[in-house]
């Protein structure tokens, strides 16, 4: 109901009443917080929620899962899957994309937000280093969408593996298929699922 209502202020309290009722770190996250974030985004794609309410819930959900997050880390010990995420060189529009790099923390990856403005190189150096098995590239122009392109060549010059996942403003499926990127999505709910499906190729 937090999430879905974009409760922040309460969602910690919620979550220790479920701690003290004996349910678990992991409970808590695969019986509420995900199913709702889910909802969340049905709600989006089904435009009876629009972008306020599908930063809210994640917003609440992030909340919930700063409460859990430590417990978790105690609990099992082992990391998520890598993501490295930035918007390209030259563009220095980010909501869409820490709007993804939120959905896909509650998600449980491990993402590795490079910020805007990001040349290929450091993209590329950056998966490399951390073992990223995805690469989330955001650019909300025309002028600058063309360096999606540089990421895609650079990666594939160093051998490296990690599928490339594209999206903003002027991105489409064509414009993926067009430089060789493995996928795109039209917003951070579709992200989530993409780079899944990505993964499971």
């Amino acid at each position: 109901d937090c999430v879905l209502k974009g409760k922040k202020n309460v969602i910690g309290d919620e979550i220790q009443k479920k701690l003290d009722a004996g349910d678990t770190p992991g409970e808590i996250i695969n019986k509420y917080l995900i199913p709702a974030i889910n909802k969340v985004g049905d709600y989006y794609d089904q435009k009876k929620y629009f972008l306020p309410q599908l930063i809210a819930g994640a917003n609440a959900m992030q909340d919930g899962m700063k409460v859990l997050e430590p417990l978790l880390a105690k609990a099992d010990g082992e990391k998520g899957e890598v993501v490295v995420f930035a918007t390209v060189e030259g563009d220095i529009h980010d909501i869409g994309k820490n709007l993804c790099v939120l959905m896909l923390k509650n998600y449980g990856f491990e993402v590795i937000d490079l910020g805007k403005d990001v040349p290929a190189k450091v993209i590329v150096d950056a998966a490399l280093e951390n073992n990223a098995v995805a690469i989330g590239l955001s650019a909300l122009m025309t002028t600058t969408m063309i360096k999606m392109k540089d990421v895609v060549d650079e990666a594939k010059a160093r051998g490296c593996t990690a599928k490339i996942a594209i999206g903003g403003a002027c991105i489409t499926e064509d414009y993926a298929r067009e430089i060789n990127a493995d996928g795109y999505s039209e917003d951070a709910a579709g992200c989530v699922r993409l780079i899944k499906k990505l993964l499971e190729e």
